[in-house]
């Protein structure tokens, strides 16, 4: 799944040693607004100290997030994990290069057209 909106958060970095296989993890928190309508916010995390440094995410931009969903159980309540695997950055038109808007260079003007001269008199609608 992927959604596009704008990073609002970035929630400290957590970490640890893994008790299964003693490996040191890290994982951090955003949290992105849709910009709709009606926008909503997603928390989502990327895991992994190399994917962190990879996406660099920062307040404020505009991004799409590639996830997958998963849901899992602890102590009897069910939670769900919302991990980006991809991340993009939307690419922004150069400050100060507008796109002039179109005039064409070869029509000259159409000259007033009068409907009241010669026109039948039972007909009042100008075409």
């Amino acid at each position: 799944m992927e959604i596009t909106g704008k990073i609002i958060a970035v929630l400290p970095e957590r970490g640890g040693i893994s008790q299964r296989t003693g490996a040191e993890w890290k994982v951090q928190e955003y949290v992105l607004e849709t910009q709709e309508q009606y926008p909503r916010k997603m928390c989502f995390d990327v895991f992994g100290a190399d994917k962190i440094a990879q996406f660099n995410i920062q307040i404020g931009e505009v991004l799409t997030v590639s996830f997958d969903v998963d849901a899992r159980e602890y102590q009897g309540r069910w939670y769900n994990s919302i991990r980006a695997w991809k991340v993009e950055r939307q690419v922004a038109a150069p400050m100060g290069e507008a796109i002039p808007p179109f005039q064409p260079a070869d029509i000259a003007p159409a000259a007033p057209v009068d409907f009241s001269a010669g026109s039948d008199p039972k007909d009042d609608l100008p075409f």
